[in-house]
């Protein structure tokens, strides 16, 4: 760090520790000079990314795609601030210091189904927020679904650094995303939609409910061909208390066909989401 922007962003906030890492950038805790309110700041540096093209636009356009998707709805993280020059890219961030839904699961396995159902629905109204600015996450996971501990525990979609734009009407192509979560389409090659997100988000349900993931295998490419397949099955040692309702709910996200695929909005109106998996009808979010 060093440059312009890393001087503007100095004025404005006081740069603490180092509190996550990823694959080209950290995350640090900040505070504004003025307030003393906590951040997360994440830094990209643009050296390590100029090696691929896509990389290096993904994290320019990561600014105004963030931007557009803050305003989307409360459940995704908001941009405060960002800082950009050649050398870097910082973005000041909402700070949730409640975890994320990879450690969550890891740490309890399988969720109860109001639980999943809540959190679900806390995702479907992010993603269809994001999708009605056109902006699609295109890495929805659980790693980047955090939870933020200032609002009780909501659920927080986080990390646009694979976003993309899509509000002019043109589709989407590139191989981007995380291999469990990838799309059939995407790793097809084909153009393709938003609707990667909802199938994305309906790994991560099926993940909350099972403890596992739909496809998988030993290396990226194995993965990349079960996900191809697109072979859903519910086994019964980890399905057998598992609800039809949220079996149709994964079925209808994690759907081959595009067109038969539900979009987000349609996922907030599907009644296990309605019910909140069984619960009190008409639970609000959080």
């Amino acid at each position: 760090m060093g440059g312009a922007a890393e001087e503007a962003l100095r004025r404005e906030y006081v740069v603490g520790e180092e509190i996550g890492r990823g694959r080209f950038g950290t995350v640090r805790r900040c505070y504004a000079a003025a307030t003393g309110e906590p951040f997360a700041l994440k830094t990209t540096p643009k050296a390590a990314l100029r090696a691929d093209p896509l990389d290096l636009a993904l994290a320019e356009q990561e600014p105004k795609v963030h931007h557009l998707a803050s305003a989307a709805s409360r459940h995704v993280v908001a941009l405060h601030a960002a800082f950009v020059d050649a050398d870097a890219v910082h973005l000041v961030l909402d700070l949730c210091a409640g975890g994320d839904l990879f450690a969550l699961v890891s740490a309890r396995g399988a969720l109860p189904e109001p639980e999943a159902a809540e959190l679900m629905a806390q995702l479907a109204d992010a993603l269809a927020g994001c999708h009605r600015r056109g902006v699609a996450h295109r890495d929805v996971k659980p790693d980047n679904l955090l939870f933020d501990a200032a609002a009780g525990g909501a659920l927080r979609l986080g990390d646009f650094g694979s976003a993309a734009w899509f509000g002019d009407g043109r589709p989407m192509t590139g191989l981007v995303g995380t291999p469990y979560y990838v799309a059939p389409e995407v790793v097809a090659g084909r153009e393709y939609t938003e609707k990667v997100d909802v199938w994305s988000a309906g790994v991560v349900l099926y993940m909350m409910l099972s403890g596992t993931v739909p496809f998988s295998g030993a290396t990226a490419g194995e993965i990349f061909q079960a996900v191809l397949r697109g072979n859903l099955r519910f086994p019964p040692r980890a399905f057998a208390a598992v609800s039809p309702e949220a079996k149709d709910l994964l079925r209808r996200m994690l759907c081959r066909d595009v067109w038969r695929r539900l979009s987000a909005e349609q996922v907030l109106s599907h009644p296990w989401i309605v019910t909140r998996g069984g619960s009190v009808p008409g639970g609000r979010l959080v």
